[in-house]
């Protein structure tokens, strides 16, 4: 008994020491927190708020479509309410909530303390927030976008779109953009880089492997939308053409920049959903999962082809036969790997003891659903069919059986698995049971019968339709399966509300799962593990009941913390063996204000207020700049860099830590959108049927090569600093650093003195206003290189960076070797192949 009591005061103490350096702050100060845990609830809160909001939007659209020839609502209303529907699920909704979930779980699941960049959680989370406030408020003041949640060009100029109407989703979805594209970058490096002690790549939970393919296509996917839309706000607010078919431009453009991100989009969304079903079916199941490595190379491949059929959303618009051919063929090519997961899930369900728990009642509403949706999805995929019903509610039924039953129904099984998790408490098994019955029934009355809408003719997209045709009864029945549904998805909420007061305690693991993230406490403590476990199977809970046990009691490794340092290992890629430990930051006010400042730039720039952008520009920039010089080597804590005898080093001691992976992650995103403007510029050079070339070449070649020459001369200076450092030699790095600031800088006025001496008219052709965005966008990219390099420098006489501490060097010289690189393709593309073709 004694021992017992001891073990306990020792635990409690090892617990409370763990919480003083990982412990979240109350009230006002609530806003500095960056653990996952808690921006992982802020996301799913707040997306699953969102999802309430869509769900009214559409209420009120099939209560004006339940009879024919009804003024329930007004035709430009109704414009604003189905677009803002299909933007506030798409963007508000299903992606963030995704995205919290993943950041919740993923870092527990490979037996980590917290994502590897925390404070960018926190930040993507403000942004989030912050994008969707100014987006909803145009819906408050009457002012929402009413052109499609695609907002094809050319109805969304300012020509067919006068007013801030696209302006409010177009700046608003860019700034949640950069929350998608920052949790795709956490997610990536977190998996691969922060899995606990010899876990490797093959021994992750399924899930984590349905996360790191999402989050790669969110780096590679989400780009192309967010050039889209920055182009087409230039055209909107600075007149610079590059959709304007009279000087140059073409609107299909649009159109490709759009469906390269919104098909990906489609399986970002589906993945993790199927990533929940993967993970609760052994459970259930009682066996663990059939062809757990055909599931992986099934996933790999669903994300490759993802980006091949971002066509067959195009088939309608005049593109050639064989173009068809190919995205059709391509189309149907992504029902193989989409089929392995399914025999795969059947195989588990047949070969096992399967238990009927509520999270498997939805479980078996999303294989129903998402069979129907799959089987209409190949009746699209070819091209006859699809002509006939293209933009007809058959095209608005798939997608609901998609999206619906291909997200909505394993988020809501997987909302019931981890609810334990989060609360600790057990939910109503009556009460769940009415909310599926009630949702599911709901949900196939009203979409079920839609398909036969679609088929008789009914558009989508129509605020009312005329008696006599056949449209009355389905549309009708589809209006009474939509509140039918409304009823279970409130039967769920109010089932999920009062089990946080009256539910039954869940006690350990009550699901017997397999999974780590059963091994914290629940609800789980900020720091998750207070000892981090090695892992050297797919199933630890299965093979090693005890381990919440074992891992409380501080009996694995990492259980120090008198140091004061949040820290969690560094492991290898593939292996998952032990390379470093990485130094976490703790909570701050820069994600939150850093957020704020950018928010107040996108509504001075929806107000058409320079000044004031200027004004928020500057702030963003300090702010952005001392988060850059807090985050490097943690000035606070990382004085003392001292390790247990057997440890790894500190990351910031390495040449390889996280934040070299993070910036080429970054830099694999910034790529996807240079590729993009390349695109751009090609297509618009070969399809625009306008399109506009001067005789002579508007830029100077030579400048620009003395400016390219410095860049490079700046990049392998750069390059041959980190090799010095590697051979531990630092001997005036100061100076050196400087030089290279000073050689960078120069190689941007001359780009700039090329720029303004030149021809370039941005705002009368498409040709002039493509050559201006890749000047700009080599501009920001040489700049921040300098900027970086000069803050290196300064830092050098703090002792921050040096070869004790070489690790920001590291980090910083792929931006330099990425700088370089677009600029000699920029080079290459705008001065050399116009040369070509003239002489062709």
């Amino acid at each position: 008994m004694n021992t017992n009591n001891e073990t306990r005061k020792a635990e409690a103490a090892l617990h409370d020491k763990f919480l003083k350096v990982w412990g979240n702050p109350r009230g006002w100060r609530a806003l500095t927190i960056v653990n996952h845990t808690t921006v992982g609830i802020r996301f799913m809160v707040t997306g699953g708020i969102f999802f309430l909001i869509g769900g009214l939007l559409a209420m009120l659209m099939r209560t004006q479509l339940a009879l024919p020839e009804q003024n329930i609502i007004e035709p430009k209303l109704y414009d604003q309410l189905f677009t803002m529907h299909g933007t506030v699920m798409m963007f508000l909704f299903a992606v963030p909530v995704l995205e919290g979930l993943a950041m919740y779980l993923i870092p527990k699941m490979i037996g980590a303390r917290d994502l590897v960049f925390p404070r960018l959680s926190a930040f993507g989370y403000w942004c989030y927030l912050f994008g969707s406030l100014i987006l909803m408020s145009s819906l408050v003041l009457g002012i929402a976008p009413a052109a499609g949640w695609f907002m094809y060009t050319p109805l969304t100029n300012d020509v067919y779109s006068p007013g801030p109407n696209v302006d409010f989703w177009l700046l608003g979805i860019t700034f949640i953009e950069i929350s998608a594209v920052s949790a795709g970058i956490e997610l990536t490096v977190s998996i691969l880089r922060t899995r606990t002690s010899g876990m490797t790549l093959l021994h992750m939970p399924l899930f984590c492997w349905y996360i790191l393919v999402m989050a790669l296509m969110i780096v590679f996917g989400f780009p192309p939308l967010i050039l889209g839309s920055i182009l087409l706000e230039l055209e909107r607010a600075a007149g610079m053409p590059f959709f304007d078919v009279a000087r140059g431009g073409d609107p299909i453009l649009w159109q490709h920049l759009f469906w390269l991100f919104g098909h990906p989009e489609v399986y970002i969304i589906f993945l993790p959903a199927a990533g929940i079903v993967s993970t609760l079916l052994p459970v259930f199941s009682r066996q663990p999962i059939v062809g757990y490595r055909w599931i992986v190379l099934a996933i790999i491949s669903t994300g490759f082809i993802s980006f091949g059929l971002w066509v067959h959303h195009m088939f309608t618009i005049g593109i050639p036969q064989l173009a068809q051919a190919f995205f059709s063929m391509a189309s149907m090519l992504v029902a193989i790997p989409t089929g392995i997961q399914l025999f795969a899930w059947l195989a588990t369900l047949w070969t096992g003891r399967p238990v009927y728990h509520v999270p498997m009642l939805w479980l078996v509403g999303f294989l129903f659903i998402f069979m129907i949706g799959g089987l209409t999805g190949v009746m699209l995929a070819l091209v006859p069919f699809n002509w006939q019903v293209h933009d007809t509610h058959f095209v608005v039924a798939h997608l609901h059986y998609v999206m619906v039953g291909g997200m909505l129904f394993p988020l809501l099984a997987g909302l019931y698995y981890w609810l334990p998790h989060f609360s600790g408490r057990m939910p109503s098994d009556k009460l769940a049971r009415w909310g599926f019955w009630l949702t599911f029934i709901g949900f196939n009355t009203t979409f079920l019968v839609m398909h036969l809408t679609g088929l008789l003719g009914m558009p989508r997209r129509v605020y009312t339709y005329p008696a006599g045709l056949g449209w009355e009864l389905p549309n009708s029945i589809s209006s009474m399966g939509g509140f039918i549904m409304a009823m279970g998805i409130a039967m769920v909420l109010l089932d999920i509300v009062l089990h946080f007061r009256f539910g039954r305690p869940a006690g350990a693991n009550p699901w017997q799962a397999d999974t780590l993230e059963w091994a914290t406490d629940t609800p789980p403590q900020p720091y998750n593990f207070i000892s981090l476990p090695d892992c050297s199977t797919r199933h630890p809970m299965w093979d090693s009941p005890d381990l919440q046990t074992t891992i409380a009691e501080g009996h694995h490794r990492l259980s120090e913390i008198d140091h004061g340092r949040r820290e969690t290992w560094g492991s290898d890629p593939v292996s998952g063996a032990i390379r470093e430990i990485i130094h976490l930051p703790g909570n701050s006010w820069l994600p939150f204000f850093s957020a704020l400042a950018l928010s107040g730039l996108c509504i001075s720039l929806l107000i058409r207020n320079n000044n004031l952008a200027l004004i928020a520009v500057s702030v963003s920039l300090v702010l952005l700049l001392s988060w850059s010089w807090k985050n490097g080597a943690f000035l606070e804590t990382d004085s003392d860099s001292a390790v247990k005898p057997g440890y790894p080093q500190l990351h910031s001691r390495t040449f390889n830590g996280p934040g070299l992976w993070g910036m080429i992650v970054t830099l694999l995103a910034d790529g996807a959108l240079f590729l993009s403007i390349l695109f751009g510029w090609l297509y618009l050079r070969v399809v625009a049927p306008h399109w506009q070339e001067p005789a002579t070449a508007p830029l100077a070649w030579q400048p620009l090569l003395i400016s390219g020459g410095l860049l490079t001369i700046s990049t392998f200076w750069n390059h041959s600093i980190v090799r010095r450092l590697r051979a531990d030699r630092d001997n005036h790095l100061q100076g050196q650093l400087w030089g290279i600031a000073a050689i960078g800088l120069a190689h941007c006025c001359v780009l700039i003195w090329a720029w303004s001496s030149s021809s370039l008219v941005a705002t009368q052709t498409a040709h002039d206003a493509v050559i201006a965005v890749i000047l700009m966008y080599q501009l920001f990219h040489s700049g921040l290189a300098v900027i970086m390099t000069a803050l290196q420098a300064m830092r050098v006489a703090y002792g921050y960076v040096g070869k004790a501490a070489p690790y920001e060097t590291a980090v910083v010289k792929p931006w330099w070797l990425y700088t370089t690189a677009v600029f000699w393709l920029a080079f290459i593309a705008i001065i050399l192949l116009p040369i070509a073709w003239r002489s062709a």
